[in-house]
């Protein structure tokens, strides 16, 4: 595909191929748009997940070099060869980021795009499936609609070079060499095309249609099924945070969630009542377990009126009183909403007088902004104006066939049985894209309505620029096994890879029993909790969810309360309080953190290449991670005391392997022993903690006894200073749940601990917001390497802080 012309224009590069055109197009400095099409014009269509703009103070050179034209900006630049069309990238050092292959890495195939026709002789089936209501119609018929492409985008990726990324998945796959994966949403699949490499930057497909990733025999490359041309985004790092900002840039900021929404959510398959739901958060607060959210999952609505945006009254006579009750013991409610309506119900009908269903006339049309107007009123008058919190959009890939039978599809059959279902109501080019567009509605719709909560939303299902709507994604559906359990370290931390920061998962799986005629129904322990080998699998999974960005246990089978694993005293709930208890201690930590997420483009579950690139023993690390910028994370994937049906297991060592990055030294949490880094350990891990190392040069802020969220009852904070090198740290302050935060009402204050003068300085407090306490009651806890450079030492001073500038000397 040999070059024949090209235009310097001021805002792009437009280069004449033998079969088509490109453009490039710088967006900023490290971030360039790229799109190659074979028709007279570049689309024109706006992207639904892209909301940057370019930076008008972006320029960009060009230079003809006879063989090759060099695209340069401040940051990288872009050799195309002349004779082939193929790009190579370098960063503005002339250092090789990956290239394409040289006979050109670019494919754009005609296809002919159908659509489906609903007439008289259309007819619908309604059914119950194992994920709720479901309709589907037939006898549809297909009409031509347009020429669109099938595209491809080849690379010639470097020995040793490593990918994440393209969101969470069932499989487990954590570095993407030598993989394959299908881009289709799904239960259980959650779709962000986006790759980030280790060799210092990404690349963002912006395509909505079912998209393939492969670097396996048939090739390496990302295609999609259908597209007006191929449009994609090369952003350059080099560290992972800087790709991530990269693609926040373009696909817009991530919002802060409120503080208590990182406290724990208590849920399971299902509170049935308002007595219920009350009476459970009041056994919380007796017990003195922490607590934040409960949540209302499926069926709230009256009888078999699925969908509908209404609390049955028989069995939540008064919401508003109970929503009411529920924040006077400091606790929020979370209710399931879907996207689908039983043609019975009042918010179906509604939304059928408006024509803003799909073809099925059950699932309302998110593609629309009336039907999602529509939808978001129906929420607001049946939900949000009696008190509800936060909204659980379950059910966002709202078209699935194959959650039946005894034998689960292989991958490719999953693809084509799932996808070709979606494309009979959506639009081929678009079947990525429901869930963004119905976060889209629930986002704008409450914020419109109010600026007082911040909007919260749970979905199964992502996109790129989904984040920006206030979602957290979970992973879907999954089966209480420790197979299940080591997979979604790994998932999750590709999906934080792609610049989406909110993600977690069902505590404990969500189908604890097994079901041999559905396929999907793969849980070990058909006695739920009264199954030891169950509880030391919730334990585990449990101790690794209290370090995710959100905290949350459901499922199905089996009660899910803290006082369901056993007694005070007793060794599963009281290693449940342990963790419990310390996600409370760290609250002041992660709220920083989110804040970050907001103001500085931060990701706080993190693959260990975001802080430990330069590490190549870390690339296939797929079962630890940190936790912000301090803490080293390693949860405990295999059974120690007890198999399935309570079998003790005998002989089982109480320790798992941990590799611990170059670095920095490490310090073992519960021991306070220091490591150097770049060794693999064996370190303990008894039932009652997983391993957990704290990073030499961190700050830690911390606060006791927190009942919620925003407990003020010990108001001391409790900063620890881990030595061994300098560290900083900014202390965030806000109201916790409004949006006041956007226009400036926060207050920050640096930390900031100097080695060599061994000198701890908390700096004049930044910024203001309504209720801020003028005096903060801190204590700093220094620990430091001992004379052995092993055991710590420990020092702590109490500090009266009122805003000014105090330094206190160790």
């Amino acid at each position: 595909m040999p070059i024949l012309d090209y235009k310097q224009l001021p805002e792009a590069l437009v280069i004449e191929m033998g079969d088509g055109r490109m453009r490039i197009m710088p967006y900023n400095d490290k971030v360039i748009r790229i799109q190659y099409t074979k028709e007279a014009d570049f689309s024109t269509k706006a992207s639904m997940a892209v909301v940057g703009e370019p930076d008008a103070e972006t320029s960009y050179n060009l230079e003809d070099r006879g063989d090759e034209l060099v695209f340069l900006t401040a940051q990288l630049n872009i050799r195309i060869n002349k004779q082939s069309g193929s790009f190579s990238y370098y960063d503005a050092g002339g250092c090789l980021l990956t290239s394409e292959p040289a006979r050109g890495g670019k494919t754009l195939e005609s296809v002919d795009v159908f659509k489906s026709v609903f007439d008289e002789s259309s007819n619908l089936d309604t059914g119950q499936g194992a994920d709720g209501l479901r309709v589907r119609a037939e006898n549809i018929r297909k009409t031509f609609d347009r020429k669109a492409y099938r595209t491809k985008l080849e690379f010639e990726w470097a020995d040793g070079e490593a990918l994440y990324g393209l969101g969470s998945h069932e499989e487990g796959m954590f570095n993407l060499r030598g993989q394959h994966q299908y881009l289709y949403q799904q239960n259980m699949k959650a779709v962000v095309p986006i790759l980030v490499s280790t060799r210092g930057y990404g690349i963002f497909l912006d395509s909505y249609s079912l998209i393939m990733f492969h670097d396996d025999a048939f090739g390496s490359y990302l295609s999609s099924e259908v597209d007006d041309e191929l449009d994609y985004y090369f952003i350059c790092g080099p560290e992972m945070d800087e790709i991530v900002s990269g693609v926040r840039f373009l696909t817009g900021k991530a919002p802060m969630l409120p503080k208590w929404a990182l406290g724990y959510v208590q849920s399971k398959e299902r509170y049935t009542s308002q007595e219920e739901l009350v009476a459970t958060v009041r056994e919380y607060r007796e017990r003195r377990l922490p607590l934040d959210c409960i949540v209302l999952d499926w069926k709230s609505w009256t009888g078999e009126l699925w969908g509908q945006k209404t609390l049955d009254p028989d069995r939540f006579p008064e919401p508003v009183a109970m929503t009411e009750q529920l924040h006077a013991m400091n606790s929020r409610l979370m209710v399931s909403i879907w996207p689908i309506m039983n043609p019975e119900s009042d918010n179906h009908k509604e939304m059928l007088q408006h024509d803003g269903l799909l073809g099925n006339r059950a699932t309302y049309d998110a593609f629309q902004e009336k039907a999602r107007r529509i939808y978001w009123k129906q929420a607001n008058e049946g939900l949000f104006s009696n008190g509800v919190d936060a909204w659980w959009c379950d059910c966002t890939e709202p078209f699935e066939a194959d959650w039946k039978g005894a034998v689960k599809p292989g991958p490719e059959e999953r693809m084509i049985i799932n996808s070709d279902e979606a494309k009979l109501y959506l639009d081929p080019e678009l079947i990525n894209a429901y869930s963004l567009l119905h976060s889209q509605g629930i986002y704008e719709g409450q914020r419109a309505e109010s600026e007082d909560k911040r909007v919260v939303n749970l979905t199964r299902s992502a996109y790129a620029g989904q984040h920006r709507y206030g979602t957290v994604t979970w992973s879907g559906d999954i089966s209480a096994n420790w197979d299940t359990m080591r997979k979604q370290i790994p998932d999750g931390l590709n999906f934080c890879a792609t610049g989406s920061p909110y993600w977690t998962l069902d505590i404990g799986g969500f189908f604890v029993q097994n079901k041999p005629d559905l396929w999907f129904w793969s849980g070990d322990y058909d006695d739920g909790v009264n199954d030891l080998g169950y509880r030391e699998l919730y334990v585990r999974w449990f101790q690794y969810a209290a370090f995710l960005p959100m905290f949350r246990s459901h499922g199905t089978d089996t009660p899910r309360e803290i006082w369901q694993f056993g007694n005070p005293g007793e060794p599963f709930h009281d290693a449940l309080l342990t963790f419990l208890e310390l996600r409370y201690k760290l609250m002041p930590y992660m709220y920083s953190l989110v804040s970050r997420i907001y103001r500085d483009d931060y990701t706080i579950m993190r693959a260990l290449p975001f802080d430990f690139r330069m590490d190549a023993a870390t690339y296939d690390v797929d079962d630890q991670f940190m936790f912000g910028p301090a803490l080293l994370v390693n949860p405990v994937t295999r059974p120690m005391y007890y198999d399935v049906n309570s079998k003790p297991i005998e002989g089982s060592l109480k320790t798992r392997s941990v590799y611990l990055p170059l670095g920095s030294k490490w310090i073992d949490f519960w021991e306070n022993r220091v490591y150097e880094g770049g060794q693999t350990l064996e370190a303990e891990a008894p039932l009652e903690r997983i391993p957990l190392f704290v990073r030499s040069g961190s700050i830690l802020p911390m606060k006791n006894g927190m009942q919620f969220a925003d407990d003020r009852s010990d108001g001391r904070l409790y900063v620890r200073i881990y030595g061994g090198q300098s560290a900083s740290f900014d202390y965030y302050e806000d109201e916790g749940d409004n949006y006041r935060y956007e226009s400036g009402e926060y207050a920050t204050i640096s930390m900031d601990w100097n080695e060599e003068t061994r000198m701890f300085t908390l700096g004049d407090r930044k910024g203001s917001y309504p209720g801020m306490p003028i005096q903060l009651d801190i204590t700093i806890l220094l620990h430091e390497p001992g004379a052995d450079g092993h055991s710590i030492t420990l020092a702590d001073k109490p500090v009266n802080y009122v805003g000014k500038k105090h330094e206190i000397a160790f």
